[in-house]
C-alpha cells in the first residue's frame, strides 16, 4: 500500500488526520499516477514532491473555505486544489471547472472513486461557466491559471457580493496584486488579506484573499479569450 508519510504528518499536525481522510487521499494520489501515464496531468511524479506540492500545498488555506456552502474551482486540472480540500471539507460543496473534456472525465473518475458526494466536475470555459454560475458561489478559487488580473476576471463574476476570491500563488504575489489593483476595482473587489504560508521543503506560498463587495458588469468575463488577450490594468 502506498505511504503518503509527509502528507500523514501535515494532516496530524493540522488535526485533520482519520483513517478515511488519508485512505482518500492515496486512492486520489493512485488515480493521478496510473492516468498520467496515458494523459498529461503533471510534471510532479517524485511521490515527496506529489504530497508538498500538490496535497499539502492544496491544504494550506482550508480555513478560509470552511464556512463556504459552495465553492468554484476554476481551472481544475488534475483537481487541484478542489478534490483535497474536498476531502477535509466534507460539509462544503466543490464545483470543478475545467475546459478540457478528458480532464473533465478524470475528475469524474475521481469523485466516483473517492465517494466524495460534495463534489461535481463541469466540463465548461470559466467565462461560459459564468452564465450559469454568476455571484452564486460563497468562494470562488484558482491554482496555477493566470496572472491575477487575469485571474479575478474569470474568478469574480461567479462570487456573491460578500464572498471571496481566494487565488494560490507562489512568492511573486506581490508584484501580481500591486498590478491587479485596478482590475481588482473593476469587478468590485477588495483586497481583504494576503496569507502567508511556507511548504515543508521551505518554499513560501502567498494567498491574495479578496472580498466581493458589490456586483460587477454582467460584460465581465469578457468572451473570446479577451481577459488573456487584453487584460485588465
Amino acid at each position: 500500500m502506498t505511504e503518503l508519510t509527509h502528507l500523514k504528518d501535515h494532516l496530524i499536525s493540522e488535526n485533520l488526520y482519520t483513517d478515511e481522510v488519508y485512505k482518500k487521499f492515496i486512492a486520489f494520489y493512485e488515480l493521478v499516477q496510473e492516468t498520467n501515464k496515458v494523459m498529461n496531468l503533471t510534471a510532479i511524479t517524485d511521490e515527496k514532491e506529489f504530497q508538498t506540492k500538490h496535497f499539502i500545498d492544496s491544504v494550506l488555506p482550508y480555513k478560509n473555505f470552511a464556512d463556504a456552502k459552495n465553492v468554484a474551482d476554476i481551472g481544475s486540472g488534475a483537481g487541484f486544489p478542489a478534490i483535497p480540500l474536498a476531502i477535509i471539507l466534507p460539509e462544503v460543496n466543490f464545483t470543478l471547472v475545467d475546459s478540457l473534456q478528458k480532464r473533465v472525465n478524470f475528475l469524474n473518475k475521481v469523485i466516483n472513486t473517492l465517494g466524495l458526494e460534495n463534489c461535481r466536475a463541469v466540463h465548461s470555459r470559466a467565462e461560459d461557466f459564468a452564465k450559469e454560475g454568476r455571484e452564486k458561489y460563497d468562494a470562488v478559487t484558482a491554482r496555477a491559471v493566470a496572472a491575477l488580473n487575469i485571474l479575478l476576471e474569470y474568478t469574480a463574476p461567479l462570487a456573491k457580493t460578500g464572498g471571496r476570491v481566494i487565488a494560490y500563488k507562489g512568492s511573486g504575489a506581490i508584484e501580481e496584486i500591486s498590478a491587479a489593483e485596478n482590475a481588482a476595482k473593476i469587478l468590485g473587489c477588495r483586497l481583504e488579506n494576503t496569507l502567508e504560508f511556507y511548504l515543508p521543503d521551505g518554499e513560501k506560498r502567498l494567498i491574495p484573499l479578496y472580498k466581493k463587495i458589490r456586483s460587477c458588469d454582467k460584460k465581465y468575463p469578457r468572451g473570446g479569450n479577451k481577459p488573456r488577450l487584453a487584460p485588465l490594468v
